[in-house]
């Protein structure tokens, strides 16, 4: 099979996991190509037959152009599709899609607000979200107390938490008055509740947290929360440049999706 693309990544691109599970899953025999087992190593077109577990995969979006949006998660909204306990989900506002789904890139708790990257490309998702990239997330925070110069410093370097070494790649001093103080704080990972968990370490609370920056992708300050925005093409470079991934083309907006964006700034408009 030497035409097309590396199996795995056609099928991380399509969101089914990242690269290296996708090898583990073909060492295991799991998945087929033209009802044959494939190995490390294939390689296949769109018009492969390709089946995970004996299910059959979608190939129509494998070289279709993607959609990247932001979203600006409001305060109890959980980053899943769905919430057994019947809460809002980050994903109840967002765009219907048709073939597509989208993904989400990285998490926020119920509590966070702020920034939120979804994209129908799996393996940009993956991608930004990896360890190995590196990629910055900025948050603007309130922590109720007072952090001494060397508390701030502690964050720096680096301290240990029950899920290993963490730090803050920068603070800036946001101002406040009283026992609330702001901070602009960056890291290079996600791991759950790690800003809130940082400054906990120093023996302080935080009481707003707000992510506003992913990356190369600011918050605009025209986006309320509740309200998505669809990136444009040359954004959308910038993302793939990022992670260095061959960009792709970004799908234009259908004419719905327009008119659900105008309502969208008519409701700014009324507030």
């Amino acid at each position: 099979m030497s035409e097309g693309e590396k199996l795995q990544k056609v099928l991380a691109r399509l969101g089914l996991g990242s690269r290296r599970e996708i090898e583990r899953w073909i060492s295991d025999g799991r998945i087929t190509v033209d009802d044959k087992v494939a190995t490390l190593g294939d390689r296949i077109s769109t018009r492969a037959r390709v089946k995970v577990d004996g299910r059959p995969v979608k190939m129509d979006n494998a070289e279709s152009a993607t959609r990247l949006l932001l979203y600006n998660k409001p305060e109890g909204e959980v980053c899943s599709t769905s919430d057994p306990d019947g809460r809002k989900t980050v994903f109840d506002r967002l765009p219907k899609l048709q073939g597509e789904r989208w993904i989400i890139v990285g998490r926020l708790d119920i509590n966070t607000t702020g920034l939120l990257l979804f994209t129908t490309d799996g393996e940009l998702a993956n991608k930004l979200m990896h360890p190995s990239s590196e990629i910055d997330r900025e948050y603007l925070v309130r922590v109720l107390g007072t952090a001494d110069g060397q508390m701030l410093e502690n964050l720096k370097e680096g301290v240990e938490l029950e899920d290993g070494f963490a730090q803050f790649t920068d603070i800036v001093d946001g101002g406040g008055e009283g026992v609330n103080h702001w901070y602009y704080v960056c890291l290079k990972e996600g791991r759950n509740r790690e800003v809130r968990r940082l400054w906990e370490s120093q023996g302080l609370q935080v009481n707003r947290l707000k992510r506003v920056r992913f990356g190369p992708v600011f918050m605009p300050s025209r986006l309320k929360a509740g309200q998505y925005e669809f990136l444009p093409q040359k954004i959308a470079n910038v993302v793939y440049e990022a992670v260095g991934l061959r960009k792709r083309k970004i799908k234009s907006l259908r004419a719905e999706e327009k008119a659900d964006q105008l309502r969208q700034q008519r409701k700014k408009g009324r507030r």
